[in-house]
């Protein structure tokens, strides 16, 4: 996942007589797609196997050639896939090529297996629907909700497994988004990194929210490899201190920056998948601002305590329970003794 937008993610295995031959994922552009890299693989070995791939096959000319063609070419017997692809230019018409050309269709799977291939693609899909990245807001706290100490102390509240789990996702992302408070305060990087602290993927966009323009151009995160985009009010005056940065200039709402501007602007880049690292304002922004399509919350088996020990999620907040921003199709998983909670933003009736 991540790293190949405005492209879906896919995998593909090519088995032959039980064993695989052949494996392929899909590469950023102008690159390959899946299926033609795991034919490559096989080699001759193609020549009357299974092909699994995690999507349709796409089937029409674009920056790639046509998958089914290379399909056909290979002598793949059977096609396996899950799901039939989302967008208008495929949907249904790689399975109807290749049924054409006298390749057996497979689209039986179970529910799990389902599960596994929509969430490869559900930043492509969301994109598709709504022209916009499916926006997460990643969370870490205390079992009893606070982000740092009333001093301000924060690092580090969750464990090591927990934050390398952390830069996997953001490796999975298009886009971190971030605000000038933790940019001032953290010194953070704002990279996907290994164990060892090297870079993993491709480097991902990082954005910061900075109404007034206060980001120094000293700031950690503009000495890494990628792109920066630097959102300021409309009417602030900024020059990009390095040329990986770019500026926009976006309205303001309440003399904030606009976010839906910011999250449409993503969305104009072709940017599937969008994760926000923040403070507790930028974040209870997004929320208050209906922009949270799912959440990741890393909860460490520690109560901090306090009256002013800051909360994850600050801003007016609800007055009504039956309010309350509630998630749905949850899942959870132990990362030695911290708790990931993700699930996705119920968007009602």
């Amino acid at each position: 996942m991540g790293g190949v937008a405005p492209r879906p993610s896919v995998g593909a295995v090519v088995v032959s007589n039980g064993v695989i031959v052949g494996e392929g994922t899909t590469e950023p552009r102008p690159g390959r797609h899946a299926e033609p890299i795991a034919l490559e693989q096989a080699g001759d070995k193609a020549r009357g196997a299974a092909l699994y791939c995690s999507l349709e096959p796409h089937a029409f000319q674009g920056v790639a050639p046509p998958c089914t063609e290379a399909i056909i070419a290979a002598g793949i017997a059977t096609v396996i896939a899950p799901l039939e692809d989302p967008n208008p230019s495929v949907s249904g018409n790689g399975f109807r090529q290749l049924k054409a050309a006298g390749v057996g269709v497979v689209v039986t799977a179970d529910d799990e297996q389902l599960k596994r291939a929509e969430l490869l693609i559900e930043g492509f899909a969301h994109h598709l629907k709504t022209r916009r990245p499916l926006v997460t807001l990643k969370l870490a706290t205390s079992l009893d909700g606070k982000i740092a100490t009333h001093t301000g102390d924060s690092q580090w509240i969750t464990n090591s497994s927990s934050r390398q789990r952390v830069h996997e996702m953001r490796r999975q992302t298009d886009a971190l988004i971030t605000g000038i408070g933790t940019v001032l305060t953290d010194d953070p990087r704002l990279t996907a990194r290994d164990s060892e602290g090297k870079p993993t993927g491709r480097p991902l966009l990082r954005v910061v929210i900075d109404t007034n323009g206060r980001m120094p151009a000293g700031a950690p995160l503009l000495k890494e490899a990628g792109e920066v985009l630097w959102i300021v009010g409309e009417d602030t005056n900024v020059v990009p201190p390095t040329d990986s940065v770019t500026v926009h200039k976006a309205g303001l709402v309440n003399g904030k920056v606009d976010l839906l501007e910011v999250v449409g602007a993503l969305g104009e880049l072709n940017l599937h998948n969008a994760m926000i690292e923040a403070g507790s304002g930028l974040a209870g922004a997004f929320v208050e601002a209906g922009l949270v399509d799912k959440v990741a919350a890393f909860i460490a088996p520690k109560i901090i305590g306090g009256v002013d020990a800051p909360g994850a999620i600050a801003g007016v907040g609800i007055s009504e329970i039956d309010s309350a921003l509630t998630l749905e199709n949850l899942t959870h998983t132990v990362i030695d003794g911290d708790i990931l909670v993700q699930g996705y933003v119920s968007k009602g009736d």
